[in-house]
């Protein structure tokens, strides 16, 4: 994100559309989108307790461990918020491209990846249980999450070690880059800390689309 951009905008405007519209529309296709995730959601608790009952009655180890490290079931804990938004639309100094100005998908990974390193136990990007199968993509000015499209603000929260997770997120050398960002052109970038948070299980795609085993 701290790169100059090296393609020039030929009379076009860089910033992306932050109408009223589009932001409603993004939040109409969300809502629509989470209310089936949790419809899924619902019906894989019943699959994973039909499981357990089974397992429990052929004498087959208890799965709840496992279960935990795939990231299939809610958890507890204190955590550790990071909040991202765009500098304000007003926010155009010269000589700065406007993309520079707007959270991209390598910001939300930057910090997600240091809260893995600082030892998060558990993590939701807007709300939504990150995997090893989560994808994080830029299209336009929302990103897309599990399919979900979103607008900022951008909330990761992580469970873990609190203050372990925040040493973590200072040391980055990438967000150190984007605090400037936040200094001098009012990016947004606010971290907070949570006493107790509850996090649901993860949500998204089951299985792996394209990936295969290595021979």
């Amino acid at each position: 994100m701290m790169a100059t951009s090296a393609l020039a905008s030929r009379g076009n405007d860089l910033r992306p559309d932050r109408r009223t519209e589009l932001v409603t529309l993004v939040q109409a296709e969300a809502d629509r989108v989470e209310q089936l995730g949790r419809t899924a959601s619902g019906l894989r608790a019943e699959v994973d307790a039909l499981t357990a009952r089974g397992n429990e009655a052929a004498g087959l180890p208890d799965l709840t461990l496992a279960a935990e490290r795939a990231d299939s079931i809610a958890v507890t804990g204190p955590a550790l918020t990071v909040t991202l938004t765009d500098a304000p639309a007003s926010v155009q100094p010269a000589g700065v491209d406007p993309d520079l100005l707007v959270v991209h998908q390598q910001d939300i990974q930057a910090v997600v990846n240091a809260l893995w390193e600082g030892g998060a136990e558990a993590m939701t990007v807007q709300g939504q249980r990150v995997s090893s199968r989560t994808g994080i993509k830029c299209v336009g000015n929302t990103v897309v999450l599990h399919g979900v499209p979103y607008a900022p603000p951008y909330r990761i929260t992580a469970i873990g070690d609190v203050p372990a997770l925040e040493r973590s997120l200072r040391s980055s050398e990438y967000l150190r880059l984007y605090r400037e960002y936040v200094d001098a052109y009012r990016l947004g970038y606010e971290v907070s800390r949570q006493a107790r948070v509850e996090m649901p299980a993860y949500s998204g795609p089951a299985e792996f689309e394209h990936a295969r085993v290595a021979r």
